[in-house]
């Protein structure tokens, strides 16, 4: 289980660009100089909107992506457009748990603001994929990686009083509900049914983990986002990560009625490692039926306020991963 950050001095307030009590303005965010916010899959999608914004708020941003090549160009991507951005490559691969302590340790920090755990990988079609460690693929980089990755940040986290831990979660998840006897579609595998399952995981994780924190007494927040509905063709250009041509946008302009370019949906995680007025808990959205526009709070989906489903879920994830449950004091 992920180690609970032990009760920590309530943050002093940081300068801000707009009043807790003023509009939250996408394009005008607060400063968040001398922050360091760790984004994994930072590197391409929504992942790289969101780290490219925290960084021209002034954050240092690492980004944990397994391919080096693709960390670089969307480093020098962001710095293309943000004039004297800090932004750093963390070599990091959810879907092999043996790796993570070491990756953490690479970071070199003495703490850490926040973690968006934003990467995941979605699989269109069979046959069923598994790790080396012997996992189902989604589950394990979506969720499993995530948690364990947690565990091993924990005390970088600790060290930041008001520190966040951001996960992202889908829509997808939405019409989905936890088969708790085959967590890893063992028993009946489609691939569809298995990523939204691996999101709602991810979900149900960040709900068990903030009411966890609150017993603590920890001044870390685990916070819930969905991004709404996100697509390529809606998306700016940002080459070489993403190129986008006018006749794609053009083809899919009625689509930006409903849905949204990735960069909007990098809105609700931005503000929810930025914004004051955050609480541990909640489940930040879209603000048009929660798939496009700005960022606001959504009221819990049924399902995710089960929580005995959730601390299911979570002992499993502690057999599975093999991490204590019990937290440090």
């Amino acid at each position: 289980m992920p180690s609970q950050p032990q009760p920590q001095p309530q943050p002093q307030a940081r300068p801000q660009a707009q009043r807790q009590d003023s509009p939250w303005d996408v394009h005008r965010l607060p400063r968040a100089e001398g922050r360091n916010v760790l984004v994994t899959g930072g590197n391409a999608g929504i992942g790289y909107f969101v780290a490219e914004q925290l960084a021209a708020a002034g954050a240092t941003v690492v980004l944990g992506s397994r391919d080096r090549a693709r960390a670089e160009a969307a480093i020098a991507s962001i710095g293309s457009r943000v004039p004297g951005a800090r932004v750093e490559h963390l070599p990091l691969d959810l879907a092999d748990l043996a790796s993570l302590g070491p990756s953490v340790d690479a970071l070199g920090l003495d703490r850490l603001d926040a973690v968006v755990h934003n990467a995941g990988v979605a699989l269109d079609h069979p046959p069923r994929r598994e790790t080396v460690g012997g996992h189902e693929l989604m589950f394990a980089t979506n969720h499993l990686g995530h948690f364990a990755l947690t565990h091993h940040l924990a005390p970088l986290l600790a060290a930041a009083p008001g520190s966040r831990i951001v996960t992202t979660g889908s829509f997808a998840a939405k019409s989905e509900r936890l088969d708790l006897d085959d967590l890893q579609s063992t028993r009946d595998y489609r691939p569809k049914r298995s990523y939204a399952r691996s999101k709602l995981a991810q979900m149900l994780f960040a709900l068990e983990l903030d009411r966890r924190l609150r017993a603590a007494r920890s001044t870390t927040l685990s916070v819930l986002v969905h991004p709404g509905g996100a697509l390529d063709s809606l998306t700016p250009s940002r080459p070489p990560v993403h190129v986008r041509t006018t006749g794609e946008r053009l083809r899919h302009l009625p689509l930006g009625l409903v849905v949204q370019g990735k960069d909007a949906a990098a809105w609700p995680a931005v503000r929810a490692v930025l914004d004051p007025a955050v609480r541990g808990g909640q489940l930040w959205s879209p603000r048009a039926f929660g798939l496009r526009g700005t960022p606001r709070i959504e009221p819990l989906w049924n399902h995710l306020a089960d929580t005995a489903t959730a601390a299911r879920l979570w002992a499993a994830s502690c057999e599975l991963t093999g991490l204590d449950p019990t937290p440090a004091h």
